[in-house]
């Protein structure tokens, strides 16, 4: 309709020139020609025109990030692939029997074979130390690492690690100043936001992957770790993308890529860069993580159990077991106390308790407010090294 609306109104406009006139209504040249021509040229906008763009309120907002091309060509040189190795020796289980080993004589012999693994890792200094996954070189016998742009690889040694947030912190010596990535805050992303992943997945060097943060502390267990805080994305993440940067659209790292849902398209985990920040000065320094612990096993408290020891409600952390020579063990703590405070702080559940003793210091005293007996009392604790 409004297309041929313009060509009869273009049509009354070549007659008004003819017979020497204007076209005025209101008082304004050609009104009606140019409000078509501006309906026109909207209908023809799509999704795929440079141009197009959305509304949100008053403001007009660009659908994706335009700047992704730009960023991973700056900051790629500082991804690099890393691969292990590692021998293992099969066992045949009739070799130490002397009837099959008379038979079929050396063929029974234990053989040894090495396995190669691949991962991915982000330089964080110039002088060459490299934040990567744990798991990816767990077990190696060696690791090397290949940097951008050179076809030899480079000995890296393992200077520490924590299997608990499943990090680790490589060194390479390249005999020069090496580009590095800047860590973010990935306490100030927000879901929907753009990030994107650089690794090697199944080898494929340097893949680039973009989508956004789906959501943001994540619990999930992974080969028996327990994580609380993960992000969850939706850029793609496969096997060889461990230990590589998921970056926000500024290039800064903002997580550790780590584990990918196999049951699922779109549904990739990554540590967040905070929590490595955490730790990072121990695993250079120290070449492990120094956190202290009570000594026990915590439960949750349900209504039920509340009810049965006399607690006021379900907030606290149960103890339900404590480890022989431990701090809690020293200091008199029993199984069946419900821990409500810690230095005057409250505790909501186990994990809090957990949360709030990891943020204190190895040799730090401790005063516990503790339910038992259907009384409150405060037991000093002194923390120890976790074992």
């Amino acid at each position: 309709m409004k297309r041929n609306s313009l060509i009869t109104a273009v049509l009354i406009l070549m007659l008004g020139i003819m017979l020497g006139g204007g076209i005025v209504t209101h008082g304004q040249d050609w009104p009606i020609v140019k409000d078509l021509i501006a309906s026109e040229e909207s209908l023809s906008a799509t999704p795929d025109s440079p141009s197009y763009q959305t509304t949100a309120g008053s403001t007009s907002v660009n659908i994706g990030p335009t700047n992704i091309a730009d960023m991973v060509e700056k900051v790629s040189t500082a991804v690099v692939n890393i691969e292990t190795k590692v021998s293992v020796t099969t066992n045949n289980p009739f070799f130490n029997d002397p009837f099959y080993r008379e038979f079929f004589g050396n063929s029974m012999r234990p053989r040894t074979q090495v396995e190669t693994g691949i991962g991915t890792g982000s330089i964080i200094t110039d002088t060459g130390y490299i934040l990567t996954n744990y798991h990816v070189v767990q077990g190696a016998d060696s690791v090397s690492v290949t940097l951008v742009g050179s076809s030899k690889s480079l000995p890296a040694q393992v200077v520490g690690y924590d299997d608990q947030l499943d990090l680790a912190v490589l060194k390479v010596n390249a005999g020069h100043k090496l580009p590095y990535l800047t860590l973010g805050n990935s306490d100030n992303t927000r879901v929907g936001e753009w990030v994107v992943a650089i690794g090697n997945p199944y080898g494929l060097d340097h893949t680039v992957t973009a989508g956004v943060i789906s959501a943001k502390e994540r619990p999930i267990t992974i080969e028996g770790r327990q994580y609380k805080n993960f992000i969850q994305t939706d850029a793609a993440i496969n096997p060889g993308n461990s230990g590589g940067p998921l970056l926000n659209t500024r290039g800064e790292v903002i997580a550790i890529n780590t584990a990918v849902n196999a049951e699922a398209q779109g549904i990739g985990f990554a540590i967040p860069i905070n929590t490595a920040k955490d730790v990072l000065n121990q695993l250079i320094s120290k070449g492990k993580v120094v956190r202290p612990y009570v000594g026990v096993y915590l439960r949750d408290l349900s209504s039920e159990m509340a009810d049965y020891l006399g607690a006021p409600s379900t907030e606290g952390a149960l103890v339900a077991e404590i480890m022989s020579g431990s701090p809690a063990s020293k200091a008199g703590i029993r199984t069946g106390d419900i821990i409500l405070e810690v230095n005057g702080i409250k505790i909501k559940d186990a994990t809090s308790l957990t949360e709030r003793i990891g943020k204190l210091k190895v040799g730090q005293e401790v005063k516990l407010k503790i339910l038992r007996e259907r009384k409150t009392i405060d037991i000093m604790v002194t923390l120890e090294e976790k074992p």
